[in-house]
């Protein structure tokens, strides 16, 4: 079971997660909404957890592959649903920047498997709705 500490440490809505190895985020909400901008918007946060779940997914894919990565970038947009409560992501897209010199073909499916198969933050999202999309680039 994963255990995950919440502690309210700025203003009425700024908190603290912190993990069971003592990583820590912070998350507020914006001022609009009565909060002091402490830290990362719950849902942007999602999202932030898709590059992270699928960036580690292509790099394992690509290293077990013997691909080398000079660089690796990602771009993540999201759309919300307007006028509901909650208001869920209803389209988002990621673009893979790869960096290196590696096979196209195979940087393509790294991205595939992780988006299709293996980020189950990829799949959670599609099963709350969303339309997620992908695209890659790749440089030498």
């Amino acid at each position: 079971m994963i255990r995950i500490e919440m502690n309210r440490v700025g203003g009425d809505y700024g908190f603290e997660a912190r993990d069971a190895n003592g990583h820590v985020i912070t998350t507020d909400t914006s001022p609009e909404s009565g909060g002091m901008n402490f830290g990362v918007r719950p849902m942007q946060m999602l999202l932030m957890a898709l590059g992270g779940c699928s960036g580690i997914d292509v790099a394992m894919i690509l290293k077990k592959q013997r691909q080398e990565l000079t660089g690796f970038k990602m771009e993540i947009t999201g759309e919300r649903e307007t006028g509901k409560e909650p208001a869920l992501w209803k389209k988002v897209h990621v673009v893979f920047d790869l960096q290196g010199p590696h096979d196209v073909v195979k940087a393509e499916r790294a991205c595939e498997l992780s988006m299709e198969k293996y980020c189950s933050v990829a799949e959670t999202l599609r099963r709350a709705g969303a339309e997620v999309t992908w695209e890659v680039r790749v440089t030498a």
